[in-house]
C-alpha cells in the first residue's frame, strides 16, 4: 500500500491537531511543516520528525509530498489552496474553505486544471451519531422534516481575540461567531437537510472589542420545505454544548455536542438508539482540541477517496455551500432584508 506524505501548513493549535490525526492514520505520515512562527513550526516538526519551513515556496517543493493540510488563518486558505493546486498537490483545508464563494470558485477551477483533489475539515460529518442520523433522515425515519433548531452558544474570553492578530477581523477571519465557530453547525444543517433557499439574518457585536460579530441569529428557509432557526455566539458565558433539534412528522431528535441524546418518536416508527451524553463539550469554552480522532476520520476518508476515486465526505463543492450561506446571512444582516440563494 502507498504511504501518503502529508505536509502541515500552519503552526498553531489546529495544525497540531492535524499532525496528531495523521499519526493515528495507517499509511500516512507528516513529512513537512510550514508557518510564519518559526518556534512553533520547529517544535511541531520536531515532534513528528518532519522538515520545518518558514516560506511556502520551498515547502511546496518538498518531496515526497502528496497532501497538504491547511490550518493557517482563514483569510489565507484560498491563496494557499491555489498554490498547492498549482504545485500538483492534494489539499485538505480547515473550515471555512475560503472567505467568499468567489474565492472558492477560483480554487475549484485551479484544482480542475491541476487534476488534484480537495477536502474540507468538517469532521462532524463523520461523528458516529451524525452518520447514523444522516442515514435515518435519508430513509425518511422522521417523515417530512418541518423544523430544525441549531444553537451554538459558546464563550470565548477576551484574550482569545486580543492575543491574536487575525481573529475577529474581516480580512483574516472573514467574520466572527458564524464564520469561525458556527459554520460547523451550518454545514451539519446542510448535510442533514439539504440546501437553504432563503436567509434572514441579524448580527451584533455584543461583548468583545472586535470588528466582526460575536452574536448572530437567522431564519433559514430550507429547500426541502422545512424552517430552521440558527443562533451562534461566543458571548454566552460560560459556554454550552452545541444543540441541534430536528422535528418531523414522526417525532423529534435532539443532539448535544456530537451525541443524539433524545429520540422522541411516534409509536410504530423505526427506533433510533440514543447515546450517552458527551462528558464534555470542550469547544464551548475553548478552541483547543484534545481528541484528534474526528480529524483522523477526515484524513482516512480523504485518503480512501484518493485511492478509490470517490468523492470525500466533504469536497470543495460541498465546502462551498456553507460559505454561501454565511455570505447570505451577513448580507441580510447588513441590509435588513432576506437574501435568496441560487439552487
Amino acid at each position: 500500500m502507498k504511504t501518503w506524505s502529508v505536509g502541515i501548513l500552519g503552526g498553531g493549535g489546529i495544525s497540531d491537531t492535524h499532525a496528531r490525526a495523521v499519526d493515528a492514520v495507517s499509511g500516512a505520515e507528516v513529512v513537512a511543516v510550514c508557518g510564519e512562527n518559526r518556534g512553533k513550526v520547529a517544535r511541531l516538526a520536531e515532534r513528528h520528525a518532519a522538515a520545518a519551513y518558514e516560506d511556502l515556496a520551498p515547502f511546496l517543493k518538498h518531496r515526497p509530498l502528496d497532501v497538504v493540510a491547511i490550518g493557517s488563518p482563514s483569510g489565507r486558505h484560498a491563496e494557499q489552496a491555489l498554490a498547492c493546486a498549482r504545485a500538483g498537490l492534494h489539499v485538505l483545508a480547515e473550515k471555512p474553505l475560503a472567505l467568499s464563494t468567489a474565492e472558492v470558485d477560483a480554487v475549484l477551477a485551479a484544482l480542475e486544471v491541476s487534476g488534484t483533489r480537495l477536502g474540507v475539515f468538517f469532521q462532524d460529518r463523520l461523528q458516529p451519531d451524525f452518520v447514523r442520523l444522516k442515514a435515518f433522515l435519508a430513509r425518511r425515519g422522521l417523515g417530512r422534516v418541518h423544523l430544525a433548531t441549531a444553537h451554538v452558544k459558546w464563550y470565548r474570553a477576551t484574550e482569545y481575540y486580543s492575543s491574536s492578530r487575525w481573529r475577529g477581523t474581516w480580512v483574516e477571519d472573514g467574520g466572527g461567531a458564524v464564520m469561525n465557530q458556527g459554520i460547523h453547525t451550518l454545514d451539519l444543517l446542510l448535510h442533514l437537510l439539504g440546501d437553504v433557499r432563503r436567509v434572514h439574518g441579524l448580527t451584533r457585536t455584543a461583548s468583545h472589542a472586535i470588528e466582526v460579530e460575536d452574536t448572530a441569529v437567522a431564519l433559514l428557509e430550507m429547500a426541502c420545505g422545512a424552517l430552521a432557526t440558527y443562533e451562534a455566539t461566543t458571548a454566552a458565558f460560560p459556554g454550552y454544548k452545541r444543540r441541534l433539534e430536528v422535528s418531523g412528522e414522526q417525532g423529534t431528535i435532539v443532539v448535544e455536542h456530537d451525541r443524539v441524546v433524545a429520540a422522541d418518536l411516534r409509536p410504530g416508527t423505526e427506533p433510533f438508539d440514543v447515546s450517552a451524553p458527551a462528558v464534555t463539550g470542550e469547544s464551548a469554552s475553548s478552541p483547543l482540541v484534545s481528541d484528534a480522532a474526528p480529524h483522523a476520520r477526515i484524513f482516512e476518508d480523504f485518503l480512501e477517496a484518493l485511492e478509490t476515486g470517490r468523492p470525500p465526505v466533504c469536497d470543495g463543492r460541498e465546502g462551498r455551500r456553507s460559505v454561501e450561506v454565511v455570505e447570505a446571512l451577513y448580507a441580510s444582516a447588513r441590509t435588513g432584508a432576506p437574501v435568496g440563494l441560487t439552487p
